[in-house]
């Protein structure tokens, strides 16, 4: 089966207000995740997207990226339960790229996508980029790229494999 890879890019922050859908939300750094943890959360989040580039990676190898300290993994709470993951790479010069964002199935559809986006979106912005940017696919959730269009990311390159 064909996938289609979509880039996108933000040149500039797309400051938009997006309300908490409810109480109990809460987003932690966690820094310095071990490679389980990591996995745990990549699989959670990605296994329903066939996510696969993380997994692709030896332990070692996932440990240097994940513990650089200009990596940031960030994890949704609701009430206090894992509920998604956003991961920001900082380690370009004036790039903050969006390597991993989503939600574990259970919690989609109750509008906490579109707040936590923004939030990652704010978050990457505090570091002032000249560019944020991410990638999102065909296999992915079918609103995903509809939603980081209305975030304000623009299209900037498509690829067929």
């Amino acid at each position: 089966m064909e996938v289609k890879t979509t880039h996108l890019q933000m040149l500039a922050h797309a400051r938009r207000v997006v309300p908490p859908p409810r109480d109990g939300l809460a987003v932690i750094h966690a820094r310095n995740p071990s490679v389980r943890y990591y996995r745990f959360l990549y699989d959670a989040v990605g296994s329903p997207w066939q996510w696969i580039s993380r997994r692709k990676l030896t332990d070692e190898q996932l440990a240097s990226i994940i513990q650089d300290p200009r990596d940031e993994v960030h994890v949704l709470h609701v009430d206090g339960v894992p509920a998604g993951f956003a991961e920001l790479d900082r380690r370009v010069a004036s790039e903050v790229e969006v390597v991993q964002f989503g939600l574990m199935p259970e919690f989609i559809g109750q509008g906490l996508g579109n707040w936590f986006l923004q939030w990652t979106i704010d978050r990457a912005w505090s570091y002032s980029p000249r560019r944020l940017w991410l990638h999102t696919c065909s296999n992915d959730h079918p609103g995903a790229l509809s939603n980081y269009q209305k975030a304000g990311f623009e299209i900037f390159k498509e690829v067929l494999s």
